[in-house]
């Protein structure tokens, strides 16, 4: 591996072996999605407590100060919306590797969508990012998207489109947690998978609970948003997953600091 690449990998990924990534990429296909109107509001308190950030050539220009020294992890799929739901799938490039250069890109990511009638496309899409990405030591992390079919995020499912992905080059996978059989999901992974939050839920315990436990089945991390950004207390809700990611804490422990964070009035 060229030293370009192991050194954009270690940004994103730390010492620890393990990574926490903040996505805001989401009006990509869902237009002003609630609490990330304002982009560069939404994710300026959050920025210290994230190892890198997800988003889109138009937001990283018009909405995060060019002095951010987070790694960006830039989004290079699209060209779908949820106005046409049944069409996600049909996602293409949209973005030039030497754009991303040109953006300082510490990665690139793009979905996938395997089972669907397009799955052809998107799969070679993978493969050609890759082939041109290589050449320039730029890792590509391709994430595991199922579009409308919430159904499919099964173990069974998640560990065909994860290894998939890893056959065909991606350096970094993001695909969905799920509670029966996600070890298996890892094992047969050979690269590093985050995953996805999904929408957001009512209790912090619960997400802390499936972040810890993704984590004790293989996981290096996250690739977390609503469930940040779109909480009342988005502070502390980032700084208690990272306290599971990069301090081991327990989701107890990850609750209590929520709650302390909270109470302190600089949780938002």
């Amino acid at each position: 591996m060229d030293w370009g690449m192991r050194n954009r990998l270690a940004q994103l990924i730390q010492r620890d072996g393990r990574a926490m990534f903040l996505p805001i990429d989401h009006g990509y296909f869902q237009g002003p999605t609630t609490r990330l109107e304002e982009p560069g509001k939404t994710v300026a308190p959050l920025l210290p407590y994230v190892d890198a950030i997800m988003l889109t050539r138009g937001i990283l220009r018009s909405c995060i100060d060019p002095a951010n020294t987070k790694p960006i992890i830039l989004r290079v799929s699209g060209g779908t919306s949820m106005a046409r739901r049944d069409e996600l799938d049909q996602e293409g490039i949209t973005t030039s590797v030497k754009e991303a250069i040109r953006l300082n890109a510490c990665a690139v990511s793009m979905s996938i969508f395997v089972g669907a009638p397009n799955e052809h496309r998107t799969l070679l899409n993978l493969s050609n990012l890759v082939n041109e990405c290589e050449e320039y030591g730029i890792p590509v992390m391709a994430v595991t998207a199922v579009g409308a079919e919430l159904e499919k995020r099964d173990a069974r499912y998640l560990a065909l489109a994860c290894r998939i992905a890893a056959e065909l080059g991606a350096r970094v996978v993001k695909t969905y947690y799920c509670e029966e059989g996600f070890e298996k999901v890892v094992r047969g992974c050979p690269v590093p998978i985050v995953i996805a939050g999904g929408p957001k839920v009512d209790s912090e315990l619960e997400v802390f609970s499936w972040v810890y436990d993704a984590l004790q089945k293989g996981a290096i991390g996250v690739n977390l948003g609503r469930n940040i950004w779109q909480h009342d207390y988005p502070v502390a809700m980032a700084r208690a997953i990272r306290a599971i990611i990069h301090e081991d804490a327990t989701p107890k422990e990850a609750l209590e600091l929520f709650e302390e964070i909270k109470s302190s009035g600089t949780g938002k």
